[in-house]
């Protein structure tokens, strides 16, 4: 069974910074890439950030471009997602995703976690 599990979502003031992780389990994911994707409240899912297996290749939605930062752990499969002078706008579910390719499409990915809420108020 695979597993991916979010963790360091939570309520922020506007100009703040969280840092969200993604821990993955029951099958290797050392050659899969990893994204993170947003879904705001009456929107569709979003691509937020990805990262290639290797760790050396990273892409990020425009919208967050200079203010996230995706990276791998030491741990295989592991995630993080650094957020900082986070938007109102940047409120809604982050979920964590993996996927041999590297891609920003949402529907490529084939695995998920459950997401973390993610709220920042102005």
């Amino acid at each position: 069974q695979v597993q991916l599990v979010e963790s360091g979502g939570g309520l922020v003031q506007a100009g703040g910074s969280l840092r969200l992780s993604c821990a993955a389990s029951g099958r290797t994911f050392s050659n899969y890439a990893m994204g993170w994707f947003r879904q705001a409240p009456g929107k569709e899912r979003e691509f937020a950030a990805a990262i290639s297996w290797s760790g050396s290749s990273t892409s990020y939605a425009d919208s967050v471009k200079g203010r996230f930062t995706i990276s791998r752990g030491n741990a295989k499969g592991a995630v993080y997602l650094q957020m900082n002078s986070l938007k109102p706008e940047d409120t809604g579910v982050y979920y964590c995703a993996a996927d041999p390719k590297f891609t920003t499409r949402v529907t490529a990915y084939g695995y998920w976690g459950q997401g973390t809420q993610v709220t920042v108020s102005s």
